[in-house]
């Protein structure tokens, strides 16, 4: 079985403001915000959606492929992918430009700001899937490349392959029809609740109507945990499961996915795989950077059996 997980790689500049956003944005001047916030730490670390839900998928035993593109700074993250074991060759690989940049901004409160370079995020990826095996693989398409976000969709379900889509930080560049057409077909729909209000604001479906497309709504709440509802009626609220601390929000969401891949792909219904995506969530919470955690199976085990009960069988190396 194969993941196939389409989305951004790039190099996150992660910063932290040592105060609160919304004490330095009046309220009611927000039609002419000009704010300057000092921060007191930055650091450099890989990222991008797709490079960060395969790197947390390689933590649980898995070697997703990546469906994405890439520039000519992009040697030393290839050769970290390359050493977990991440096969490379559905990596476009250009010379002439840098590999997509993002600027986090985060605040004592979580809140973030996040201005984005998309660099070689602008090539569509050019992989041609030779071992596409429908009946088993699986698929996600992450946010990145916008073309890859409208074409994968219809390629997958054309083959006849269950994929999730998720479309994140790309929301506010796809149209109502561009979103319907990706969602309709799918396995799930992920998204924060935020993002979920998007989208029914771009398409003029409710989130009922939106089941009526997609198998599965899987919207992750932060600290509240997450919400999977079912076009079969399920409904299923899964808890946060507690992190030693939190350092840094930035790549959790990513990391949710990954946990939901895994337990997906080893034959989990949707509310159990969710589980999985909880407690891979709790991991990426307690490190600065979204590649910079790491765990063992056993401390995966202990943590995901103190919210969840027994862990299934099977699941981890």
């Amino acid at each position: 079985m194969s993941i196939y997980v389409s989305g951004s790689l790039a190099f996150d500049r992660i910063m932290t403001f040592p105060g609160n956003f919304q004490d330095h944005i009046l309220m009611d001047k927000l039609h002419m915000i000009n704010v300057s916030f000092m921060v007191d730490g930055m650091d450099e670390r890989r990222g991008g959606c797709a490079g960060n839900i395969a790197y947390s998928l390689a933590l649980l035993g898995e070697k997703p492929l990546i469906v994405a593109a890439a520039g000519r700074d992009f040697v030393p993250y290839a050769e970290a992918l390359d050493k977990l074991g991440l096969p490379l060759d559905g990596i476009r690989r250009d010379a002439d430009i840098f590999t997509a940049l993002c600027y986090i901004t985060t605040d004592m409160n979580s809140n973030q700001i996040t201005g984005f370079y998309p660099g070689a995020m602008t090539l569509p990826a050019d992989y041609a899937f030779p071992g596409l095996d429908p009946e088993h693989d699986m698929a996600i398409v992450s946010p990145g490349n916008v073309e890859d976000m409208r074409r994968l969709p219809s390629f997958y379900k054309e083959k006849g392959m269950p994929y999730i889509y998720d479309p994140g930080q790309q929301l506010p560049v796809l149209s109502g029809p561009d979103l319907l057409a990706a969602i309709e077909g799918s396995l799930a729909c992920i998204t924060n609740d935020y993002e979920l209000n998007m989208i029914c604001k771009a398409t003029g479906k409710s989130e009922d109507e939106l089941l009526g497309r997609t198998l599965w709504l899987v919207t992750t709440l932060g600290a509240e945990g997450a919400l999977v509802r079912g076009a079969d009626g399920t409904e299923v609220r899964i808890p946060p499961a507690p992190p030693t601390n939190v350092t840094d929000p930035t790549g959790a969401g990513d990391a949710h996915r990954a946990g939901l891949l895994k337990g997906l792909t080893h034959g989990l219904p949707m509310p159990e795989a969710a589980k999985l995506g909880s407690v891979s969530a709790s991991f990426a919470l307690e490190k600065m950077g979204t590649q910079e955690h790491a765990y063992t199976p056993a401390r995966f085990r202990e943590r995901y059996e103190a919210v969840f009960g027994p862990l299934p069988e099977g699941l981890l190396p």
